[in-house]
């Protein structure tokens, strides 16, 4: 085999694997507005989680303890990356899907990349010139025209649907996750996602245990058992494995541009196996985000 076709076999073998992960959190969106109505919000991401830190724990404990002297010495970023990326933005997502259709969650999602480099700005002082201001805004006209389901009066009577505006904080909160990785420590990517989980299951507990006060633990039969199953595998280990390596293959400017896959499978997954209607707010809202986008990343590059 030549030194071409193996980067040829390369470059197939990477796409394929950064096609899963964005699949594979798209799905994580459907299948909670799916079950919705058998697994509380809370419930789901401590379980979520937790069963993630069972799987991941046994294969990465000792090489978290070799990097416990710079664990310890960033434990600041450590709390607040597990807060806002582990317990804070799935457990937002899981109790916005309870009010609002998997198709208005995964589509506000497109506007994640921009809310990351805005958080960046305020954060880091990172310049935005004039046209890159102008893609974040119709980024956030688009996100809004969604929230809003292309009526403005829903803005003059301030008769939101209460499941799109905690999604709109879940992207806040994942894009100041994001933001807060240019300064992790410096460890195994395996230690730092080991510890985060286990960080923002603990800080779960709390709201669990109020939840469990509250509404019955779900019913451990097979759709249950198995959507956990799901949450705890694909979204939260698998894909994160096949992200890095995509990532290793193709490199970072590549890869990042398949994040914006999620919210196409997720609208294709909502409409197909949940019945959703895709209606005209929804084309608007996102033509805005991805004119938007198209804009801030030739800005960027020019």
């Amino acid at each position: 085999m030549t030194m071409s076709s193996e980067r040829q076999s390369a470059n197939a073998g990477g796409y394929l694997l950064l096609l899963l992960p964005p699949l594979f959190w798209a799905g994580n969106v459907v299948l909670a507005r799916g079950v919705a109505d058998l697994i509380p919000p809370v419930a789901m991401s401590f379980l979520r989680w937790a069963g993630a830190l069972l799987f991941i724990a046994p294969f990465t404990l000792r090489q978290v303890w070799r990097d416990r002297r710079a664990l310890v010495a960033g434990w600041g970023n450590l709390v607040l990356t597990s807060l806002f990326g582990i317990a804070s933005f799935n457990t937002l997502l899981y109790t916005a899907t309870q009010t609002t259709t998997a198709l208005n969650c995964a589509l506000m999602q497109s506007v994640m990349p921009v809310a990351i480099i805005v958080c960046c700005f305020f954060l880091y002082g990172d310049r935005i010139n004039l046209a890159q201001g102008v893609g974040v805004l119709l980024c956030s006209f688009g996100a809004a025209w969604i929230v809003l389901h292309g009526n403005l009066q829903t803005l003059v009577r301030l008769d939101f649907v209460e499941g799109d505006l905690l999604m709109l904080i879940a992207i806040i909160a994942y894009a100041l996750y994001s933001a807060l990785l240019r300064r992790r420590p410096q460890v195994h990517p395996l230690s730092f996602l080991t510890v985060t989980i286990a960080l923002g299951t603990l800080a779960l507990v709390p709201l669990f245990l109020w939840e469990l006060s509250r509404v019955a633990f779900p019913p451990l039969d097979f759709k249950v058992g198995a959507s956990l199953l799901y949450v705890a595998l694909f979204p939260s280990i698998a894909a994160y494995l096949c992200w890095n390596r995509g990532v290793e293959l193709l490199g970072a400017n590549r890869a990042g541009l398949f994040i914006n896959l999620i919210p196409v499978f997720a609208a294709g997954m909502a409409v197909l196996f949940l019945g959703e209607s895709f209606r005209l707010y929804h084309l608007v809202g996102i033509m805005l985000v991805l004119a938007g986008m198209v804009l801030f990343q030739r800005a960027a590059k020019g």
